[in-house]
């Protein structure tokens, strides 16, 4: 009798409209924390190397989270109309940034990527902040030509901007933005019915596409071999060298791990610790626990966004959230992949947590946004009023 109790507890809360505003609230807060917490710790055999501070490194990333959690603030009281107005121009703003990189004395060359631009010290990467406003601008031309003129002009319209965007990101040598901005894009065009053709032609070029840009390239070439086996003699000491290590940091940490800042990787053996293979430094440090907690934290946050998207009566607005579904699921997928030895590295940071100040101020602010959307819809709204009524009745 007690256990049906506990069971019908549970459903009622897992229902309850107002769970994905505090889900998303609470995973975004723990998922900030951890990462501030593990860029401390894998960051400072960096830092102290090039900064000459083991902290150098971990107080950038302070102040991207002060200056983001600002930014999510913002997003999240903003006007609701304010997003439509922006994602009109989204597209344009979007070019004109990923232009940056290219004006010499502003873009920076960082491991063979000229996507990122320095200014007062402080380096960013334009892409980033790209992604969300692509989404913005997909969301709100689906919205306006789909609903008139049907899906399939929404999907011609939408392909001119993304072969243009797509392909700045490739002069600028970042294959992974690139990746990831072709499966948000497609995400967005199945979560708005797009026929089934459009798929086939997208899929066919980015075949087409991918794959020449892989076959001449040696250095992709030599990642692609280094996924069968990055511990083969041919490759452990170039391509290989990273997705070893990274496996050997997972494997090391066990089930409880070997204890925050004890990592033996970080120290020269795993190259961008602090960014792309955090997740190898959190396996080893923090154990088959740790590594499963933070997939739990992400697996809330995207059901729970997903779930903004399915409650709000808002077009615009869906097709956003979907869109920032689709870009969390994807670069999560990615990066873990790529640490686990199961997709070749590509360089895709883990989304708050990764040391990075754009990526991080990207992601702040596009949560803010679904979190809005939460707030705006009705039935979200009243069922966090009914929570805050219950908790001041108790």
């Amino acid at each position: 009798m007690s256990r049906n109790l506990t069971a019908q507890k549970s459903s009622r809360f897992l229902i309850r409209p107002e769970l994905p505003y505090y889900l998303i609230i609470w995973s975004t807060v723990f998922l900030s924390a951890l990462g501030l917490v593990m860029v401390l710790s894998s960051s400072t055999v960096t830092s102290l190397e090039e900064n000459g501070n083991a902290y150098t490194l971990f107080v950038r990333q302070l102040s991207f989270l002060g200056l983001g959690s600002f930014a999510f603030y913002w997003a999240f009281r903003v006007h609701g109309s304010v997003w439509p107005k922006m994602a009109r121009y989204g597209l344009s703003i979007s070019i004109v940034i990923l232009l940056l990189p290219f004006i010499p004395g502003l873009g920076k060359n960082i491991n063979g990527n000229r996507s990122w631009i320095e200014i007062a010290g402080f380096t960013l990467q334009p892409s980033e902040i790209a992604k969300f406003l692509l989404i913005l601008w997909c969301a709100f031309q689906i919205r306006n030509v789909g609903e008139v003129a049907g899906k399939g002009s929404s999907v011609k319209l939408l392909l001119p901007g993304l072969a243009l965007v797509e392909l700045l990101i490739i002069l600028e040598r970042d294959l992974g933005t690139a990746l990831l901005l072709f499966i948000i894009f497609t995400g967005i065009l199945f979560v708005s019915g797009a026929p089934f053709k459009y798929f086939v032609g997208i899929g066919i070029c980015g075949l087409i596409v991918g794959g020449a840009l892989v076959l001449t390239s040696t250095y992709r070439m030599n990642r692609f071999v280094a996924l069968f086996d990055p511990f083969d003699e041919r490759v452990y000491k170039f391509a290989g060298w990273q997705p070893a290590h990274s496996i050997m940091g997972l494997a090391s940490g066990g089930l409880w791990g070997s204890g925050l800042g004890a990592s033996k990787q970080k120290w020269a053996n795993l190259a961008e610790a602090h960014t792309d293979f955090i997740f190898s430094v959190i396996g080893e440090e923090l154990g088959l626990l740790g590594s499963l907690l933070v997939l739990t934290l992400y697996a809330a946050l995207i059901y729970s966004i997903l779930r903004v998207a399915l409650k709000t009566k808002d077009n615009f607005s869906r097709y956003a959230c979907a869109g920032i579904a689709c870009w969390f699921i994807a670069q999560i997928t990615i990066n873990i992949g790529s640490v686990t030895s199961l997709l070749p590295v590509i360089g895709v940071t883990l989304p708050l947590i990764s040391y990075g100040g754009s990526s991080l101020l990207a992601n702040l602010i596009a949560l803010g946004y679904v979190l809005g959307v939460a707030r705006r819809t009705p039935e979200i709204s009243e069922g966090i009023k009914a929570s805050r009524m219950r908790k001041v009745s108790q």
